[in-house]
């Protein structure tokens, strides 16, 4: 029997879709990365934001096609299976399942062990749910599906989020912080490396909680250390930090050890000391400028990424000034921007100080736009430079298309580059920038 998965959201949701990929074939089934061909389709969902959930219904409807036409061209017990799995299946399920009567099974975030049986054991017209109460303790997946271009791969050191920001209902979702025993990560990390994993992207909701919970401190230092000895690794990258825990142990260690980009997330959602303690933030205005500081002193080439929340419930023209103010003056070499979303469930969906729509997306392009600019500055300083890149693909005209170490996958700046040799996915090459636009850069392999 053959699944075809579509994953939708964050690094966090495809390491679950590897997860999943590793679950069906140890059931002895096979993956095909063709609708059209798979026995059953599982849709991967993200129930973040409203966007994200717009777009996941979207999705589960394009894919529900494929089962139609699967039912008209052959009789009913031959027709595919629809799956819906991930964040907004663990959220709204028992919801979807009265308004989706296209889906077949329901699956919880921490019920994708079962599939295989769920779906050997289905019976036509008996549609499913399957939502497990949150385990205690982190809950590994038996088994990985290894991509046929491994050379960048996510690590997954914990599930669940204790911060319970106002905004947000990822521990509604995923449940407490759980950390994965560090033997465990390392043993995985051994085996990616030895499936041809270069770079390995630590992912967490919050990275550098990592060890409270079952080790009586925060371990993330001690892991970074333990990773950086094994062979064949040449990046690692944190991504998911909060200011609040960025130590200066953990800075010393990044600044220390050659393997870890010169990169970091830090999600810092405001900068306005009122806005950010009422999305129960533990941060200020002061300890932001703080870390930000440290971290450029250790590491001078540090390329610090972030995102902001525009239009927070409450948020004044005073609060978003703060904004505008902090983008200038930090210079952030990496940045995005949400507009607010105002969830059922959370403190912040249930406050009466709304900002208007118009107004929420007019301040979010405020800070992008100065972002742009800034973006552009930073990139035109590297024309002349060489800088170690890792190769990821070609395109139809034979340039290759890349990322530094200041950049992580679909999210962040690309190296456009011409070279005479033939290269493959995964090759670090050096390359010399000869130009730069807003987002990307231009360059020739040194040969």
């Amino acid at each position: 029997m053959k699944l075809f998965i579509e994953t939708l959201g964050c690094p966090k949701n495809f390491n679950d879709s590897e997860g999943i990929g590793g679950i069906w074939e140890n059931a002895g089934m096979s993956l095909t990365d063709d609708p059209e061909k798979a026995d059953a389709i599982l849709v991967n969902t993200c129930g973040f934001i409203n966007d994200a959930k717009k777009e996941s219904i979207d999705r589960i409807f394009d894919m529900a096609r494929f089962i139609d036409e699967s039912q008209e061209a052959s009789p009913e017990s031959d027709r595919k299976l629809l799956i819906v799995s991930g964040c907004l299946s663990e959220r709204y399920g028992k919801e979807l399942f009265e308004e989706i009567p296209e889906v077949d099974i329901f699956l919880g975030v921490n019920d994708y062990e079962k599939l295989p049986q769920l779906v050997k054991s289905y019976k036509r017209g008996k549609r499913l749910q399957a939502f497990s109460c949150q385990p205690d303790s982190f809950s590994e997946f038996s088994a990985r599906k290894i991509s046929d271009n491994p050379y960048s791969m996510t690590l997954r050191i914990a599930e669940g989020c204790n911060n319970c920001c106002a905004y947000c209902v990822i521990p509604q979702i995923r449940g407490k912080y759980r950390s994965r025993p560090m033997q465990s990560i390392l043993e995985e990390a051994e085996y990616l490396a030895s499936r041809g994993c270069r770079e390995l992207i630590l992912v967490a909701q919050d990275v550098t909680e990592y060890g409270r919970d079952i080790y009586g401190e925060l371990k993330l230092p001690q892991l970074l250390r333990e990773l950086c000895r094994i062979e064949g690794i040449v990046w690692i990258r944190l991504m998911y930090c909060y200011e609040d825990k960025i130590t200066d142990e953990l800075i010393q260690v990044m600044a220390s050890e050659e393997k870890i980009c010169n990169y970091i997330d830090i999600p810092l959602q405001h900068v306005s000391d009122k806005v950010l303690a009422e999305m129960n933030r533990h941060s200020t205005s002061a300890s932001i400028a703080d870390t930000v500081s440290r971290l450029r002193n250790a590491i001078p080439d540090i390329h610090i990424r972030t995102t902001l929340i525009a239009g927070f419930p409450g948020e004044t023209e005073d609060d978003f000034e703060a904004v505008l103010d902090f983008v200038e003056k930090q210079r952030l070499e990496r940045l995005g921007v949400f507009v607010y979303s105002r969830e059922e469930g959370t403190a912040a969906g249930d406050r009466e100080d709304q900002i208007d729509e118009d107004v929420k997306a007019a301040r979010a392009d405020s800070v992008m736009r100065m972002q742009l600019e800034i973006s552009r500055e930073i990139n035109e300083a590297q024309v002349g430079n060489t800088i170690m890149v890792l190769v990821e693909s070609v395109d139809e005209e034979g340039a290759y298309i890349g990322r530094t170490q200041y950049d992580a996958p679909e999210i962040d700046n690309t190296v456009i580059f011409r070279s005479d040799r033939k290269l493959m996915p995964g090759d670090f090459v050096k390359v010399n920038i000869t130009d730069a636009f807003d987002y990307d850069l231009v360059g020739r392999m040194e040969e």
